[in-house]
């Protein structure tokens, strides 16, 4: 029972990154600028990343300073920057139509590098949600531009695989402490790229440093903190199925802002989605099982004086005694009580 629920709280936790992220498609259009993606990828890695450091207070050791450097690039740096490319070259729904390719794209990758071997119903939540998602967001004609495809599916690629590694290098390390030295590694790299291509920082309103702590803190910090908690606990394929509720935020929150209702074919591709996620749930620790047809072991003494089926402990002859133990049987089944010993 406990099990059971600490995968439910698991899986909870887990959920947080998704829909901060399906948020964040919203803030990120509305309120940040749309030509700098490196200073847009640098100031949401660094912040978070200094934040999580002055929470967990450890640096690096051995092998994680590479590892750090290796993840950073990976999962903040070039993740960043793509998915910043994307968002600006693809209609919102084109883009995470191709995000929604990821469940499947971690399964793939997960059973060579983390041995967790596709389950059946993986596969089919994967199918079942793509489907899924397709018919929520593709509603139309949309601008298809090829650029903005193939920055999607590279961010596709690179963040599915730099999250797997993670998960096969996150043993015996604190999740806050390695999420912080990605992001800030991340961060680092982006920050003289940013100055040395798009020149100063842009200029920041109100609404736009906002914009910037929303994606920096919540989108960011607490969002992969949640999924690298999830990675490390939970199977792949169950990650990646959680993630398809990054679109279907992203449609229900610009359907509430718009103030536009669902239509029917929205509707059945939220319910194809969700039941995509629902088969990825992890499954339940079942309770052992008792034989009550097996009989109940005695505790008590086995042997002839009481009555048990086992053999009888006998004990050895005192000095000068001539008789064997009474309900002693030798060699033959005769009883030995009361004869003289044949020695």
């Amino acid at each position: 029972m406990e099990a059971n629920v600490r995968r439910v709280a698991l899986t909870a936790l887990t959920a947080v990154a998704p829909v901060a992220w399906g948020a964040n498609y919203f803030v990120t259009h509305e309120f940040l600028p749309a030509d700098r993606p490196l200073w847009g990828a640098a100031l949401r890695a660094l912040p978070a990343g200094l934040v999580l450091l002055a929470v967990c207070r450890r640096r690096p050791h051995a092998a994680w300073w590479w590892r750090s450097a290796v993840l950073g690039l990976l999962n903040m740096s070039v993740f960043f920057v793509l998915v910043y490319t994307a968002s600006q070259l693809l209609a919102t729904s084109v883009a995470s139509t191709v995000m929604a390719l990821s469940p499947l794209t971690m399964m793939l990758i997960a059973w060579p590098l983390v041995s967790e071997r596709p389950r059946a119903t993986h596969l089919a939540g994967a199918a079942t949600g793509l489907v899924g998602v397709c018919l929520m967001l593709l509603t139309g004609a949309e601008a298809v531009s090829v650029p903005g495809i193939l920055a999607s599916a590279a961010a596709l690629l690179v963040s599915s695989f730099g999250h797997i590694l993670a998960k096969r290098w996150s043993a015996g390390t604190d999740v806050l402490a390695s999420t912080a030295w990605q992001l800030t590694a991340g961060g680092l790299f982006l920050l003289p790229a940013a100055a040395a291509v798009e020149g100063p920082p842009p200029a920041a309103s109100t609404p736009t440093l906002l914009a910037f702590a929303y994606v920096s803190l919540i989108a960011t910090a607490l969002a992969f903190v949640a999924w690298f908690t999830g990675l490390r606990h939970l199977p792949a394929g169950t990650v990646g199925l959680i993630g398809l509720l990054n679109p279907v935020t992203g449609v229900l929150l610009g359907t509430a802002i718009a103030g536009e209702a669902l239509t029917v074919q929205q509707l059945a591709g939220l319910a194809l989605v969700l039941s995509g996620v629902t088969l990825g749930r992890p499954r339940r620790t079942p309770r052992p099982s008792v034989d009550r047809t097996a009989p109940a072991e005695d505790p008590a003494p086995s042997g002839p004086d009481r009555g048990g089926t086992g053999p009888s402990v006998v004990a050895p002859l005192r000095p000068g005694q001539r008789t064997l133990p009474r309900g002693f049987r030798g060699v033959g089944g005769r009883s030995g009580a009361g004869r003289g010993d044949p020695s």
